[in-house]
């Protein structure tokens, strides 16, 4: 199959994202547009003269375009003439988001939310298409053929109600299977970051496996959680959908349940690609971290300063004070690895241990024969056994979470020990 062709048009010189956006797609990028304009034109986003140089380029490129993306959000009045004039498929930036997404949306959960969003995104663009249809005008709808527009946008409204009940009910069940984890013993973590920094690569090494992994944008749509390799604590880690700038509110919303995971989690891991340009990293820190603050995150950050195996001790060292000068590691602990080389995932773990919230220790004594044997090897599977000792009787000094400690100690005293 031939490749698909795409042009981008933008009022910003960097349109490096933008590129790795389409090409995701699977498009490649043969062009791009760039008109140096404050404010877009409010008929057609770029000028009438720039306008007419991407059409005489369309037209006269020696192959055919399939794609014309916009490095922006286009109002559904721009969409529609820029299309009309373009004769192409017109896509702007979030709806190019929201294609990869639905690429890459493999369980029900990731479809449904991808669905909600999709829906949302459509809602203007359906006010639009009626309100040219009123006007004598027999537009489709993105390229799909001809609807009836009236009829669709009161399926949108229906759609819409029905996903978020079936949301719903799916987040009452992450609830409840948080309050099982909990219970078990169980510390819960959530790995969040800018997209493609590398939480999935992460994730393997924590938990010794191989979640599947691709150098992507948004490779990652549907949450895993694997216990770690520690032996210390019994923790849990979540990788979740990565993050990326300018996303609307109404995106976030349709995600809701996902990055709850974030929202509850006892500690989050934010990754960043420090081998980027400082000023990339800070700005891609930036981001992360008011999508931390837009969820409602309080819990414990670290700050997983992830890829230094490309750069010098002296490349890091330099990020790291442009970081500090930026003031986005004000009052924050953070680690610099190299996950690809497994450097510092000992001192990770160690950071983790120091902020894990609500750690008890308790020290208890318990009888020597086979019942206290199979106990104190499930306080090891559930808890932190930190100094143990054999006499005529075992002793254990424990730590754990508060709820364990509870079990703990009501199963000491059923098999004849006490707490010290």
């Amino acid at each position: 199959m031939s490749t698909q062709l795409a042009v981008i048009v933008s009022l910003e010189v960097n349109v490096i994202e933008m590129t790795k956006l389409v090409e995701s797609l699977d498009y490649s990028v043969v062009h791009v547009f760039i008109q140096k304009r404050k404010i877009p034109d409010v008929n057609s986003y770029v000028g009438h003269g720039k306008l007419e140089e991407i059409c005489t380029f369309l037209d006269e490129y020696e192959r055919e375009i399939n794609l014309v993306v916009v490095n922006g959000e286009l109002k559904p009045s721009q969409w529609f003439n820029l299309e009309k004039r373009l004769k192409l498929d017109v896509y702007d930036r979030i709806r190019v988001i929201l294609a990869i997404f639905e690429h890459r949306a493999n369980n029900k959960e990731a479809r449904l939310q991808v669905r909600l969003a999709q829906l949302q995104y459509e809602r203007p663009f359906v006010r639009e298409l009626i309100h040219r249809t009123r006007a004598g005008e027999h537009p489709g709808f993105m390229a799909g053929g001809e609807y009836q527009v009236d009829d669709y946008y009161e399926m949108i409204k229906k759609q819409m109600k029905k996903i978020r009940n079936n949301l719903e009910k799916i987040r009452k069940e992450r609830a409840l299977q948080r309050r099982h984890r909990r219970i078990g013993g169980f510390y819960l973590l959530s790995l969040a970051g800018y997209t493609n920094a590398g939480k999935s690569s992460l994730l393997n090494l924590l938990v010794g496996e191989q979640v599947k992994v691709e150098g992507r944008l948004f490779s990652t749509l549907s949450t895993t959680t694997r216990k770690t390799t520690d032996h210390r604590f019994p923790i849990l880690l979540t990788d979740t959908v990565g993050f990326i700038q300018d996303l609307p509110t109404w995106i976030i919303d349709a995600f809701r349940s996902t990055l709850e995971e974030i929202e509850v989690a006892d500690v989050v891991l934010l990754l960043v690609d420090i081998s980027e340009q400082k000023e990339v990293a800070a700005k891609k820190l930036q981001v992360s971290l008011n999508e931390l603050a837009e969820i409602g995150a309080q819990s414990p950050t670290i700050l997983v300063l992830n890829k230094t195996d490309l750069l010098s001790q002296e490349e890091v060292t330099a990020r790291i004070q442009h970081l500090e000068s930026s003031g986005l590691l004000e009052n924050r602990q953070y680690v610099s690895v190299s996950v690809k080389n497994r450097e510092n995932i000992d001192k990770l773990f160690n950071t983790i241990h120091g902020v894990l919230p609500d750690r008890d220790q308790i020290k208890i004594c318990v009888p020597v024969n086979e019942k206290t044997q199979s106990f104190i090897s499930w306080i090891y599977e559930k808890a932190y056994v930190s100094n143990v000792s054999y006499n005529r009787h075992v002793t254990l000094l424990v730590e754990c979470t508060a709820q364990m400690k509870n079990k703990i100690v009501s199963k000491c005293i059923e098999l004849g020990g006490y707490v010290l």
